[in-house]
């Protein structure tokens, strides 16, 4: 398969956002009047036509305007190439910029378990900095046995929290049937590991044109997210988060392994933003702290928190979430690190809670 993927080379033309159809007909009518087969895409308001084959060069055919550049591809990944936006894609979930070198927080109970809890741990969530809730009310359970989700029921309660705190809400969905539905309610989607590679649900949310966070699987490659992704970008959707949560490894000292050098590789390959989930890939609540600041350092644009008022008392996975007081002081280290590194944390922090250094050493 991934010899036969990578015997395809295409020449890839981008265009400028102000070219009209008109104009890009007239580009295809010459392809096919030369033998070229070609193919028309959008990259948000950004038009690319494919060609078939490598080095595709061809005079602009009349009057018709000349590409404002061109893109060797090969093989499944085309549309998300850094070469096609170097500057990077900004990706709009609410108010907040994903993209545009600051960092990012979402975060939120894993899943939906009662309307206090939420509310609370959404008001902890939004007080601490974050930028949205993140929930998997709609996400299986690991095992049949485990805590279902929700679904329907935890999304009134999301609406809820989203009008107390004016977070955005971004809510992983698992079947193509809730798609159109969910879209009228929520902010944004997330694709869960399990479907990284379900393509029909993979277009059907990008058609939707809301963003959408796609983590990659717990057994899947760099090049095999990036050419899932290419299902979205097809539908002309470029609102779209590569997310990191961690790969199946030997060791078993955590849930999975979090490859932080796969952030570097997808910042240096892909112009779309990217985004890491510290609390689902090592599962250990000490553990969340510190692969947080290691994704910020290594270039995440973005981070997917688990926070619980209770994560003692919470039915689905309070090993990994944080204690309010931890959120916060977390947010704290993390806003100093990415001062340090010539970024921004995202958001507003609402509450100081932690006293600064200043002050302890004045005390």
């Amino acid at each position: 398969m991934e010899g036969h993927a990578m015997s395809r080379a295409e020449t890839l033309f981008v265009f400028d956002t102000d070219t009209d159809q008109a104009e890009l007909t007239g580009w295809l009518r010459h392809f096919a009047a030369v033998d070229i087969p070609a193919a028309e895409y959008r990259l948000g308001n950004t038009p690319v036509l494919v060609a078939t084959g490598a080095g595709v060069t061809l005079p602009p055919p009349g009057e018709l305007p000349q590409p404002v550049g061109t893109v060797e591809s090969s093989g499944e990944f085309r549309l998300g190439r850094r070469a096609l936006r170097p500057a990077g894609t900004v990706v709009s979930v609410g108010d907040t910029r994903i993209g545009d070198n600051s960092v990012a927080v979402f975060a939120g109970p894993c899943k939906v378990a009662n309307r206090a809890q939420l509310l609370a741990s959404a008001r902890v969530a939004a007080d601490g900095g974050a930028v949205g809730l993140s929930d998997t009310t709609f996400a299986p359970p690991d095992s049949r046995h485990s805590l279902a989700a929700l679904r329907w029921a935890g999304l009134d309660l999301l609406s809820e929290a989203r009008e107390e705190t004016g977070l955005p809400v971004l809510t992983e969905v698992t079947d193509r049937r809730h798609v159109e539905r969910l879209a009228r309610v929520v902010d944004g989607f997330q694709i869960g590991t399990r479907d990284m590679q379900n393509f029909a649900l993979l277009a059907e949310v990008g058609a939707t044109g809301l963003p959408v966070i796609l983590r990659r699987g717990y057994g899947c490659t760099v090049d095999e997210i990036l050419a899932a992704g290419e299902h979205v970008l097809a539908q002309g959707n470029d609102q779209l988060i590569l997310c990191e949560r961690g790969i199946r490894t030997f060791d078993h000292a955590t849930r999975f392994t979090l490859d932080l050098s796969a952030v570097a590789l997808l910042k240096e390959r892909t112009h779309l933003p990217v985004m890491v989930d510290p609390s689902h890939a090592v599962a250990v609540r000490s553990l969340v702290g510190p692969m947080t600041l290691g994704a910020a350092a290594v270039g995440a644009d973005a981070l997917l928190i688990d926070v619980h008022v209770r994560p003692d008392e919470t039915l689905c996975d309070g090993n990994r979430a944080l204690w309010p007081s931890e959120f916060e002081g977390l947010m704290t280290k993390l806003d100093l690190l990415a001062t340090g590194l010539g970024r921004q944390l995202a958001g507003v922090r609402r509450r100081a809670t932690v006293t600064p250094i200043t002050a302890r050493k004045a005390a």
